[in-house]
């Protein structure tokens, strides 16, 4: 019953969320304040985690290939596939859901309990649009771009082990990342990064928007955001396979 009454709610508030900014000025301001402070500051952690699951993946992939019949080819070959495919739209979008998520919904929360949002309210404002519409925007903006990103660092990544550790020359890495390449996997990716980045924003805006009590409450609205978010990017990632691969 709980699950229906949230899904209520949550239907409710979107209907409120995406309305016409009733300042545009205010609105293009906020977001690009939302892409800094949702996408440009989580480059780094993005980068840094793409690069070595790539040379993990490279790794793996080097040392399970025990058949002279297999080429080491197939190394650039898996790399690319694992990483375009699941690692950077899926995972990243996982971890995003940790970071940013738990920081909107945080940021919102907060501001719920201290009053903030009722007296936005009392001055006229439309509220949910003004706070959770340029988080939305924002993500599904910026995050696209952490993703090229992170597929950029994840095969580069695997390049750069296979290089350190002799296990696979450059000619054949790079030769496998080119056999069989089809542009509808990044088309793929990227929309699957869509739906992950509404869905971040918009459950992480709703429960931080939702939230009563104290800083306990705050605390415990970041948490099930972050948990519902995971839960549905992993549910529409199988949606979506199914849809868009098959």
């Amino acid at each position: 019953m709980k699950v229906i009454t949230n899904t209520g709610d949550y239907v409710l508030l979107m209907l409120r969320v995406f309305t016409k900014p009733q300042k545009g000025r205010i609105f293009w301001q906020r977001l690009l304040d939302e892409i800094q402070g949702l996408g440009i500051e989580s480059i780094g952690i993005v980068a840094f985690i793409s690069a070595f699951m790539g040379a993990v993946v490279a790794i793996q992939t080097a040392y399970n290939i025990d058949s002279p019949f297999i080429p080491l080819s197939m190394v650039g070959f898996t790399v690319r596939q694992s990483v375009i495919l699941e690692f950077s739209p899926t995972v990243i979008s996982l971890i995003l859901a940790g970071k940013v998520g738990s920081r909107i919904a945080s940021e919102i929360g907060t501001m719920r309990v201290t009053e903030q949002i009722d007296a936005l309210e009392i001055m006229g404002v439309n509220s949910a649009n003004y706070l959770i519409f340029p988080k939305v925007v924002a993500s599904m903006l910026i995050n696209p771009v952490l993703i090229v990103l992170s597929m950029w660092m994840g095969i580069l990544g695997g390049w750069l082990a296979m290089s350190a550790f002799g296990l696979v020359t450059t000619t054949d890495y790079v030769r496998g990342i080119r056999i069989d390449f089809q542009a509808y996997t990044i088309f793929y990716a990227l929309l699957k990064t869509l739906f992950f980045a509404f869905i971040i924003s918009t459950i992480s805006g709703f429960y931080g928007y939702k939230t009563n009590g104290g800083a306990l409450e705050v605390g415990q609205a970041s948490t099930k955001a972050v948990v519902v978010s995971s839960i549905l990017i992993i549910l529409f990632n199988l949606v979506l396979t199914q849809l868009f691969l098959t």
